[in-house]
């Protein structure tokens, strides 16, 4: 059993950064892929970023890559999401979530584990 809560969430303006931050409990973090999905009201879930249990491979959508790093600290339990560069259209529910399947994956039906979310909004 892994538990997911997510933090760092807010209210910031185009342009800004934000780092959200994910701590997890139950010893099997480390051996799981991980990621971070985004849901807009009215919207579906969307992927955002993933790593696979190491941190040495990751994978972003054209919409974030170059400005959303995804990072992982396994000793610590802990799952982040650097967001620079934020646009409105990032306004979302941020979710951090942990796949048991093997490497990473994009399909929100493969991940395992979730969080509450943490709600980031970027004003124009």
């Amino acid at each position: 059993q892994v538990q997911l809560v997510e933090s760092g969430g807010g209210l910031v303006q185009a342009g800004d950064s934000l780092r959200l931050s994910c701590a997890a409990s139950g010893r099997a973090f480390g051996r799981y892929a991980s990621g971070w999905f985004r849901q807009a009201p009215g919207k579906e879930r969307e992927f955002v970023a993933a790593i696979n249990w190491s941190g040495g491979s990751t994978y972003y959508p054209d919409s974030v890559k170059g400005r959303f790093t995804i990072s992982r600290n396994n000793a610590m339990k802990m799952l982040y999401l650097q967001m620079n560069s934020l646009k409105p259209e990032d306004t979302a529910t941020y979710y951090c979530a942990a796949t048991s399947t093997l490497g990473i994956t994009t399909n929100l039906e493969e991940y395992d584990y979730w969080g509450q979310g943490t709600q980031v909004s970027v004003s124009s």
